[in-house]
C-alpha cells in the first residue's frame, strides 16, 4: 500500500499547517464519517495498538485502523480534495472542502 496526495490535497494541506502547524491523518472506517480521512494537530488523535502508520502523506503521517487496513492492504491510496463538508472532527470543515480517497488495486 502506498499513500499519495493530490495537487490540490497538497495545496490544502499547506493552507491547514500555517494555521494550525504540523498535522497527522487517520482513517478509521468509524460509524461517523464512514472511511472518509480525517485531518487533526499532530498529535491530537491519540493513536493506539489498533492503528497503523500506512504513510506519509506531504509530510503528515497517514494513520488507518487495523480492520480498515485489512481490507485495503492491497490498494494504492490517492487522497483528493473536494467540495463539500468535511468530516465532523476533520480540520478542513471551515475552508468549505473535504478529502476524500480515490483507491486503485496494487499491481502484482
Amino acid at each position: 500500500m502506498k499513500v499519495t496526495a493530490t495537487e490540490a490535497c497538497k495545496e490544502l494541506i499547506d493552507l491547514l499547517k500555517s494555521k494550525h502547524g504540523e498535522l497527522m491523518f487517520h482513517q478509521s472506517g468509524g460509524c461517523c464519517d464512514g472511511s472518509s480521512p480525517m485531518c487533526y494537530p499532530l498529535g491530537e488523535f491519540k493513536v493506539g495498538g489498533q492503528d497503523i502508520l500506512v504513510g506519509d502523506l506531504a509530510g503528515c503521517p497517514f494513520y488507518m485502523g487495523k480492520a480498515q487496513y485489512q481490507l485495503w492492504q492491497h490498494t494504492d491510496l490517492t487522497i483528493d480534495v473536494v467540495n463539500g463538508r468535511g468530516a465532523s472532527f476533520s480540520l478542513e470543515i471551515p475552508e468549505g472542502k473535504r478529502f476524500i480517497v480515490r483507491s486503485e488495486i496494487c499491481a502484482v
